[in-house]
């Protein structure tokens, strides 16, 4: 089943070519529940086998990420503040945690969408508080294209060369999504020490 699946998925990518890689990666990145891991391999499958570019397809997957990322914090940008403080009591959120929510990504919305790309579902949705706390956009488009940089790449090496196998494309994500989430841990605990030393240094 997962095969044929599979083969499906890489004909359809082959004939919609690297604009089909853009339009679904775009879904991936926005709300809609599409995973980049059957979207990506194949494309970088069909670039081992000579039918694509490994560099255009890595290209085209961190597009359609950022559209897709941009896509979410123009919603909620445009809707979410709104929706929240006309009903958010009934959720127990209030103005002021907006607010705070605000400061938050001020301070650290670079780490948090980096991060936040790296790890499975979190990925679909960072975007969503970036454009609720109003996040500096050059800052939220860096970071986002950054971290969707690290994951595309990976896919699509993943793709490339284990492409072939459907067993050995699982383990290596499943061993590279562990990687990845210790090195996030890593990341966030290095930041929050070095974020801790210059209060302290501030206050000195």
């Amino acid at each position: 089943m997962f095969d044929t699946f599979v083969s499906l998925l890489v004909q359809t990518i082959g004939h919609m070519g690297y604009p089909g890689i853009v339009g679904l990666m775009f879904l991936e990145s926005s709300f809609f529940p599409f995973p980049s891991e059957v979207v990506v391999p194949p494309a970088g499958y069909l670039a081992a086998r000579g039918q694509m570019h490994l560099g255009l397809v890595i290209a085209s997957g961190v597009l359609g990420s950022l559209l897709g990322a941009i896509f979410n914090y123009w919603l909620s940008l445009r809707f979410g503040r709104p929706l929240f403080i006309r009903w958010g009591r009934y959720f127990l959120v209030s103005e002021k945690s907006l607010d705070r929510a605000d400061r938050f990504f001020a301070d650290h919305g670079h780490i948090s969408t980096f991060v936040g790309r790296l790890l499975p579902v979190i990925r679909q949705y960072i975007s969503l508080p970036a454009g609720l706390a109003r996040m500096n956009i050059p800052v939220f488009l860096f970071y986002t294209g950054l971290g969707s940089g690290i994951w595309v790449l990976v896919l699509a090496l993943v793709g490339y060369w284990l492409g072939g196998s459907e067993t050995g494309m699982a383990e290596a994500l499943h061993r590279i999504t562990i990687l990845l989430a210790v090195f996030c841990l890593f990341l966030v605990g290095i930041y929050a020490v070095l974020k801790r030393r210059a209060r302290t240094a501030g206050n000195d």
